[in-house]
C-alpha cells in the first residue's frame, strides 16, 4: 500500500512538472504546490476520462488517472489556477 501510494506522489509529481513545462509563463509553485497540481491534475483527467469514456463506471466518477491524464488534467488545473488568482506570470 505505501509502495502504491509513493507511485501516485510520483506520477503527480511528474505530471505536475510537465503541465508546468508545457503551460508558458512563469508560475510561482514551490515542490509542494506542484505535486498538488500533478495530484489534483490525475483526478480532473480520471474525472475526464469517465465523462469521455465511461470504462470504469463502476469505479466512479471520481479517480486518479494514468500519466498522460494527469498531464492533461493538470493543464487545465493550472490554467484554472491562473484565471482564478488573476496573474498570467510571475515577474511580468
Amino acid at each position: 500500500m505505501i509502495g502504491f501510494i509513493l507511485f501516485l506522489l510520483v506520477v503527480g509529481l511528474i505530471g505536475g512538472f510537465i503541465a508546468r513545462a508545457v503551460v508558458p509563463g512563469r508560475d510561482a509553485l514551490s515542490l509542494g504546490g506542484t505535486l498538488l497540481l500533478g495530484i489534483v491534475g490525475s483526478f480532473v483527467g480520471g474525472f475526464l476520462g469517465y465523462l469521455l469514456f465511461r470504462n470504469d463506471a463502476n469505479d466512479g466518477a471520481f479517480q486518479a488517472s494514468g500519466i498522460i491524464g494527469s498531464i492533461v488534467g493538470s493543464v487545465l488545473a493550472l490554467l484554472v489556477y491562473r484565471a482564478a488568482t488573476g496573474r498570467r506570470s510571475v515577474g511580468s
